[in-house]
């Protein structure tokens, strides 16, 4: 391999309009922090850089379902997205953000570079434009019947039951999200990235040139090479990213998949200036080793897109690996965020206070780094207890017993070296070489098991030497012993950082080690003789049975329900039934989507009395509502109430205010309205039928 002088490290930026959960962890974020941990250990000159993707269809579309401005939404997860990533250690040199004006300039200035040099295609195209709000629509922002499956809510680009990719102009009867009301067509003028022209040169320096590559992202490498590259759209009509840099495309902005990677060179950019550094070399110096951790969904932009995009710029080195991981199910399901089928982060650091590392240990030793795996949460049980607690912690904790009820806590001097001395240190020392080689192959999960093989080392060492019999009958014998096997657990706090941070911090600060890099494990002098050392410890304390039924029941609980059944709370006098309406097919009724709904907020609508706002949890989203219920009820009477919501009423403004559906009630025989709810509370997001 060669000699780099250098690393940039990338961890794929997360996207703004959620949290975080254990997929993306495992599936990206942890591999890099335990590799960049390893680098700097080794003494390495390395940036570890990433930061939020703000741009983007989705982000406005959440922004408009949270009743927030795109802003005002990325700013609230970039700082629960950034406090996930500080809580579990994950040590990035910068944490940036691509909303940020510095990336802006950064990222006009890298598409003005092509633009310059001819390698973008300008062309006209058709695309749905709303009328009502004089703007042209992205893909998202329109729905309509599937032509596959006739789903009545497909998204322009996709229809989300039954999977099929879908362009806007495939739906039936397309409407608008901003109005409501059906777009026209109308010619606009994007710019489009030819990545056909590349495509020899892709396939000599992807598939001749980086065979060590994992095998999962070659083969998808290989999959889209062979069939064909065509040209990509890189702008988009909308008002909020990085405007394109030219005169007369005001209302055009940079494709977010575009601007996201150039987010990379901004944030390093930040980081040098901060830290009085030129960040030139780690972006175009040869002896620059630029590495991407990915999730499998990012392999196609790391891999081919934004080399094309460094390759025709023509300052900027290319990516010497994108060891990107598969995905992380969660009890045999796939996650999805829409079901709430998830792990979130910032739970977890409230559910399990100060055992980061034990996420970390179970998560790694279960990473998806080849095929997709599963997270169960008796395994991450069965990992604390079985093999963090009885195996590291518990080794820990005997040897410092045992040097404290001896030895009041000194470091016992060497008596007389035997062959099993000889074979300790000789196993101890060929232990640094074992991991290092496995992390240089991204076999994070391999190079862990290593770890706990030398932990298992320690205690059968400390098993077979039997210093609490050996202390009567040849005490030489038994401070010997401890003597070696203090100076292991020397050598598993320095190996153990990478992986377990905490522990190896807790455990460096027991044995009062000094700065000890890579390059001093494997030794067995670490900590002098007659060294006072800390009080014994419990690293990791067990995990009762009850604190996983409770997750799991979280987790199932907070899954979105098929089935509710709903009661009015009074019945009214048949006077004042209305007459049936004329039947409806089946088919007709199955278009509706009843969701039960919590309210959260509530507010008389300014200027009426009549109307009130109502904000409410759906579960995987908030929405804004408003309701003419306010002669009814006073605001603070609904708050909390669940209610019945008909999800995909077309969302319309009201007094200003974008209403995202509609409250369901039933007119009493005092005229008052009265709520349809559940007999009993449910999961919000629940459907009705």
């Amino acid at each position: 391999m060669k000699d780099f002088k250098r690393y940039t490290v990338t961890a794929a930026l997360p996207y703004a309009n959620g949290p975080l959960h254990i997929g993306h962890l495992a599936g990206c974020y942890l591999p890099a922090d335990i590799y960049v941990r390893y680098l700097r250990s080794q003494g390495r000159d390395v940036a570890f850089i990433c930061g939020s993707d703000e741009h983007g269809v989705a982000i406005t579309l959440k922004a408009m379902q949270e009743g927030m401005t795109p802003q005002e939404l990325v700013d609230k997860y970039h700082g629960m997205i950034k406090n996930a990533f500080e809580g579990f250690g994950i040590s990035f040199d910068i944490y940036s953000r691509t909303s940020s004006p510095e990336h802006h300039q950064t990222a006009s200035d890298f598409f003005k570079v092509l633009y310059d040099k001819g390698v973008f295609v300008k062309k006209t195209s058709t695309q749905y434009y709303d009328v009502a709000h004089k703007q042209f629509l992205a893909d998202r922002y329109i729905y309509g019947e599937c032509p596959n499956c006739h789903y009545p809510n497909a998204y322009g680009d996709q229809c989300e039951n039954c999977g099929i990719s879908l362009d806007p102009k495939d739906l039936i009867h397309p409407k608008s999200r901003l109005s409501g009301e059906a777009p026209e067509l109308r010619e606009t003028e994007h710019w489009f990235l030819p990545l056909q022209n590349y495509e020899d040169w892709l396939k000599e320096w992807i598939l001749n040139g980086h065979k060590d590559w994992k095998t999962n992202v070659l083969g998808q490498c290989r999959s889209w090479l062979n069939q064909g590259l065509h040209e990509r759209s890189i702008t988009r009509d909308m008002n909020w990213g990085v405007p394109v840099p030219l005169p007369g495309a005001e209302g055009k902005v940079l494709y977010v998949w575009l601007d996201a990677p150039i987010g990379y060179i901004t944030a390093t950019k930040q980081w040098a200036e901060r830290e009085n550094k030129d960040w030139k070399p780690y972006w175009e110096s040869d002896d620059t080793r630029l590495i991407h951790f990915i999730g499998k969904d990012n392999i196609v932009f790391h891999c081919i897109i934004f080399p094309v995009m460094l390759k025709a710029h023509g300052e900027f080195i290319l990516p010497d690996n994108v060891p990107a991981n598969e995905f992380l199910n969660i009890e045999g399901e796939k996650v999805s965020t829409s079901r709430n089928w998830a792990v979130w982060l910032h739970e977890y650091l409230i559910d399990f206070p100060g055992k980061q590392d034990v996420l970390r240990y179970s998560l790694c030793a279960n990473a998806p780094e080849t095929k997709d795996n599963d997270f169960l949460w008796k395994d991450f049980q069965a990992k604390n207890n079985n093999e963090l607690a009885a195996i590291l912690g518990n080794l820990v904790n005997r040897v410092l017993v045992l040097t404290h009820k001896y030895y009041e806590g000194h470091v016992p001097p060497i008596g007389e070296i035997n062959a099993e001395e000889d074979m300790l240190i000789g196993d101890v020392k060929a232990f640094p070489g074992k991991i290092s080689a496995l992390i240089e192959e991204f076999k994070f999960r391999e190079a862990l098991m290593e770890l706990m093989n030398l932990a298992r080392l320690g205690n059968k060492y400390l098993t077979d030497g039997e210093p609490w019999k050996q202390i009567k009958t040849n005490p030489e014998r038994a401070a010997t012993v401890l003597h070696f096997s203090i100076q292991l657990l020397a050598n598993i706090a320095v190996l153990a950082e990478p992986f377990l941070p905490d522990t190896s911090a807790k455990l460096r600060n027991i044995l009062h080690l000094p700065h000890l890099g890579w390059q001093d494990a494997g030794e067995m002098n670490l900590v002098a003789e007659n060294q006072v050392i800390g009080e014994p410890v419990i690293l990791f304390e067990k995990i009762e049975d009850a604190a996983i039924e409770y997750q799991v029941e979280k987790l199932h609980k907070s899954k979105v329900q098929t089935q509710t059944i709903l009661e009015t709370t009074t019945t009214p006098e048949p006077a004042n039934v209305l007459p049936f309406k004329e039947d409806i097919s089946f088919d007709e009724f199955s278009k509706l989507d009843l969701r039960i709904a919590t309210v959260e907020a509530a507010e008389i609508v300014a200027g009426t009395d009549k109307l009130m706002k109502l904000s409410i949890d759906l579960g995987s989203e908030k929405r804004t509502v408003v309701s003419g219920i306010a002669q009814s009820f006073k605001p603070e009477e609904v708050v909390g109430r669940q209610v019945c919501l008909v999800a995909n009423l077309a969302p319309r403004k009201i007094k200003g205010i974008l209403s995202q559906g509609m409250i369901l009630m039933v007119e009493g025989d005092d005229k008052k309205l009265v709520f349809l709810r559940p007999d009993k509370e449910v999961q919000p997001g629940s459907e009705a039928r």
